[in-house]
Formats: C-alpha cells, structure tokens, sequence
C-alpha cells in the first residue's frame, strides 16, 4: 500500500488535476487573468476539496457500499446503496460550494465580485467531482490517505491555475502574434506547462523503490546461481 506522505506528493504533481487530467479547465482558463483572482479560487478549491473528500469517504464507506450499514443493524449487512454515490457526491459538493460563496461574499466581497459566476460554479468543476470519485475508484484505505489525497489534489490546482494566472499578467507586456493572442497562447503554455510536469511521473515513491531493491536482489541472487 501506498504511504499517506506517497499519495500527497503524487496529488500535487505526478497526478496534478489540471496537467495530468485536465479536470477543472473552465474555472482554470477564465479565472486566470490575474494572481488575485487565481489566489482566491484556488483557495476556495483547496478548501472544497479538504471537505468534501473526507466526507464522500465516509458517506462511501459507512453508507453506501454494500454491506456498509452493518454497522447501524445486521439486518442490512446485505443493503447495496452504491447507485446513489454520484447523487450524494454531487449533494455534498453543492452544500460545501454554498458554504464557501457565503463565506467568501461575506468576509471578501471584492474577491465574490472578480469571480463573479465562476464560483457558484466550483459545484460543477469537474476537479472537485473527480475527487471524490478518484477517492472512490481507488479505494483509499483510512480516511487521512484520502484526506491527504485531496489536500494534494487542491495544492496541485491552486498551483496550476496560480502559475498560468503568473505567466499571462507578464506575456501581456510581450509581442505576442495576433491569431494566438488571449485563450489561444494560454493553450499552448498550459501545453508546456503539462509536459514540464510529465517529468514527475518518472519519481519513484515509496512502494515502487522497495519492489526495485527486492527486483535488483532477486536478480542478483538469480545471476550468481547461473555463475556458479
């Protein structure tokens, strides 16, 4: 099994939502014109994610999953609620976003209004329903893997979007060709931007050294058995 520490590294950079998924490219694009603004949505993404995930794990785990009311009567030991995952999901993603967008209109009013309509729309950003269900496809074993999961799944967004929001407040300034000017250059550096981040893919993490150390071995002992 993965380690906690290997599942946060590989959320924010090998498997990075926006580089190696492309989930989320909507509020990623639009939002992005500036480092504020992308500060403060990635923020809020960060936040959603910390959320939700923990939450759809343990709705996943103690409620829906067959056998997973055993807990509550015996009885229901063999109650298969699964097909309402997605419903539920989707329900606690919408109650987290309505909680952040009166937080944020509340406590940064000038934030609410440079994100305008893409905030209410982190309820549909498919990096925050990707999440949860990565959390569920990969079957996380205890709660903190999947919390680490979706704290680096945040980082590696906010990052992303922190980034291109970097780089195009500068290209304003630069001679950019006409046709290429706005959404199109921004394609092409998030293009850059995702085969840089391909280079993390290469990084071994904890479980894939020990299996290199035990093949490196077995290879060893096989080679000095054919010596002799």
């Amino acid at each position: 099994m993965e380690s906690t520490l290997d599942i946060f590294v590989k959320a924010i950079f090998s498997e990075n939502m926006i580089f190696a998924y492309f989930l989320g490219m909507c509020s990623y694009l639009a939002v992005s014109k500036t480092v504020k603004t992308a500060v403060g949505l990635g923020a809020a993404v960060i936040f959603v994610l910390v959320v939700t995930v923990p939450v759809n794990y343990l709705l996943e785990n103690y409620m829906l999953k067959e056998g997973a009311l055993a807990w509550l009567d015996p009885s229901l030991a063999d109650l298969d609620l699964s097909f309402l995952a997605f419903i539920m999901f989707i329900a606690v993603v919408a109650s987290i976003v309505q909680l952040v967008e009166m937080l944020v209109e509340k406590f940064a009013p000038a934030l609410y209004g440079a994100l305008g309509i893409f905030l209410p729309l982190i309820a549909v950003n498919c990096s925050i329903l990707g999440g949860a269900l990565f959390m569920q496809d990969r079957q996380y074993s205890t709660i903190l893997d999947a919390t680490a999961f979706s704290l680096g799944s945040g980082i590696g967004w906010f990052i992303a979007i922190v980034a291109i929001a970097a780089i195009r407040e500068k290209i304003r300034y630069s001679h950019v060709p006409a046709p290429l000017r706005g959404l199109g250059i921004t394609f092409i550096i998030t293009g850059l931007m995702g085969i840089a981040f391909m280079s993390f893919s290469g990084i071994k993490y904890g479980k894939e050294v020990k299996e290199d150390k035990v093949a490196v071995v077995v290879t060893g002992m096989n080679t000095n058995t054919v010596n002799k």
